[in-house]
């Protein structure tokens, strides 16, 4: 009777989990360079001498959905969209390094050039800083290039390289932040290959209608998660009634 109630019990309280896991990709669904999370049952025994036979469902992360998104033209210039895999550095407050397809870049008031979220965007040799009073143009490799916005048209600064790397997949975690940092720690060697396309941004790749449909799935394992441990309980009275008999 009780490995039944063990099943059913681990099994709605990490259904629940996984209905917020999808409703945290719903939420995204407009977040640019979201990528989803993706969820997993397992089974796991009970390490015991006294319930060998019991054991849990545990709802265990299987890792994130790198498919491309949806590019999107918006004309503005600090904006960029990685073209296939590729991922922008950032570095966090800490000094360590981290990864993100987020693209909408803006400069603070110093000049130093960041993601939406306040990340710093990493160069070759740094974070990049951006003189006031230019245009700016990103090149497929990254390449930051600059013009006098108030004088005559001439030729371009070159001011720095945005970091682009393209670390295994497999290698890559996300944080509580949305961000991706390698598992084992350290940073990510640049690669020349990756390329980005300047004015344009890429969307998240969370698809809404197989989200919905994964949603309404939970709910109705949840609610047979309930009929189980409702037998269960019906089972047990009814064992109690012919005992008490007997």
């Amino acid at each position: 009777m009780d490995r039944l109630i063990y099943t059913a019990m681990t099994g709605a309280k990490h259904i629940m989990e996984q209905q917020a896991n999808t409703a945290h990709n719903l939420a995204n669904l407009s977040t640019t360079g979201f990528r989803a999370q993706l969820d997993t049952f397992r089974a796991v025994p009970v390490i015991s001498e006294s319930m060998a036979t019991r054991a849990f469902v545990v709802d265990s992360t299987a890792g994130s959905d790198f498919s491309q998104g949806v590019h999107q033209e918006t004309g503005r210039s600090l904006d960029v969209a990685l073209q296939g895999k590729g991922w922008l550095a950032v570095q966090m407050e800490d000094g360590t390094e981290a990864y993100t397809r987020q693209g909408s870049l803006k400069t603070t008031e110093n000049g130093v050039l960041q993601t939406a979220s306040g990340q710093s965007v990493l160069g070759d040799g740094g974070p990049i800083s951006i003189p006031p009073d230019v245009n700016v143009a990103i090149a497929s490799d990254g390449t930051i290039s600059s013009t006098d916005r108030a004088g005559k048209p001439g030729q371009a600064n070159i001011i720095g390289r945005i970091k682009l790397v393209n670390p295994p997949e497999e290698s890559l975690v996300r944080g509580d932040d949305g961000l991706f940092r390698l598992k084992a720690g350290g940073e990510a060697d640049a690669d020349p290959n990756v390329r980005v396309a300047g004015g344009a941004l890429e969307g998240s790749n969370v698809n809404a209608v197989d989200a919905m449909v994964n949603m309404i799935s939970l709910g109705r394992q949840f609610e047979m998660h309930m009929s189980l441990l409702k037998n269960a309980e019906s089972n047990a009275a009814k064992a109690s009634q012919l005992l008490s008999l007997s």
